[in-house]
């Protein structure tokens, strides 16, 4: 799988950290792991599992370990770990750090950081940083909206109608995240997060108009930056030999990056409302995430057994996302 990086000196702007020491220019340092260190038994000198990719944070409980050593004993603690070059190491809660941590710093070159945050949100806003610009991502073609509140995926052959029904979509209220190319993200074993490319964002290609920017057209309400992925709706032409589905019982699933996304098909042909079937399913999918699916209590209401120990039932039912 292909590795990301992230240089240090946009996690100290996005951060608004303090550069207490810096040998290496930040913009040449770069971070590749989503994971953090927070020195304990590092700090006794057991060094066998200490990933020297991680930027490490100190704070309170940190530096009450060090205040029980005298100055040789800190120097010589830091030393062993800053021996490891780690790419940098934050001091966070605005503690005023120990000379011996700056000057083992210096000999090492390990940047040194400061923060006044508290050390639980300094690391949460850390690995979340960490976590989006690191995810494991994929760019594919289609368009994203958000219908409802509803990460909707358009998929289909080019020219089937996904530009065009974003834009019926955006006049109806709702908006638009990315057209043509949308990159994808998975931030979590369960969670994908779609966005446009920096460089087309907001731009929509219209057949027989052009290009078109809908940020400037209908207004800062109808675009979004980034969204969770819900479900993916495909388009493809009408075939009347296919058997569409016209109940809802079963689930499909399509697997993005290893995340499985409910998939539904839609047959496009003259005089279908694309827009309102797309609200619609992105209703009902709320309603389904929600414990409720209208197939399952029309059978029940008909009399009609509903199989409890299937797998399609089951996995109707996870909402464990």
């Amino acid at each position: 799988m292909q590795e990301f990086s992230i240089s240090l000196s946009k996690i100290i702007s996005e951060l608004s950290l303090d550069v207490l020491y810096e040998y290496t220019p930040s913009d040449e340092i770069l971070i590749t792991s989503r994971e953090i260190n927070r020195p304990g038994l590092e700090l006794t000198g057991f060094l066998d599992y200490f990933d020297k990719k991680r930027i490490m944070v100190m704070g309170n409980t940190e530096h009450a370990y060090l205040a029980k050593m005298n100055k040789e004993e800190r120097f010589e603690a830091m030393d062993k770990i800053f021996a490891m070059n780690p790419p940098a190491v934050i001091i966070a809660r605005g503690i005023r750090t120990y000379e011996e941590v700056i000057e083992t710093a210096k000999i090492h070159h390990v940047t040194l950081l400061h923060s006044p945050e508290s050390t639980s949100s300094l690391v949460g806003a850390l690995v979340g940083t960490l976590n989006s610009e690191l995810a494991p991502r994929i760019t594919r073609h289609g368009v994203f909206v958000e219908v409802y509140g509803e990460g909707i995926l358009l998929t289909g052959d080019s020219g089937i109608g996904k530009s065009e029904t974003a834009i019926e979509l955006v006049k109806r209220g709702h908006r638009l995240i990315a057209d043509d190319a949308v990159e994808i993200r998975k931030l979590s074993r369960k969670l994908l997060v779609g966005s446009s490319p920096e460089n087309i964002r907001h731009f929509i290609e219209v057949r027989g108009v052009g290009i078109i920017n809908a940020r400037r057209l209908f207004g800062m309400g109808s675009v979004k930056l980034s969204g969770n992925i819900d479900i993916v709706i495909n388009l493809e032409n009408w075939n009347s030999s296919k058997p569409y589905d016209r109940i809802g019982l079963e689930s499909q699933y399509v697997n993005i990056l290893d995340v499985e996304v409910p998939v539904i098909t839609v047959p496009v042909k003259p005089g279908r409302n694309l827009a309102v079937i797309i609200e619609t399913a992105a209703m009902n999918n709320r309603q389904k995430k929600m414990g409720y699916n209208a197939a399952f209590d029309l059978l029940s209401a008909l009399g009609m057994d509903i199989p409890e120990d299937s797998a399609i039932v089951k996995k109707e039912f996870d909402l464990d996302f």
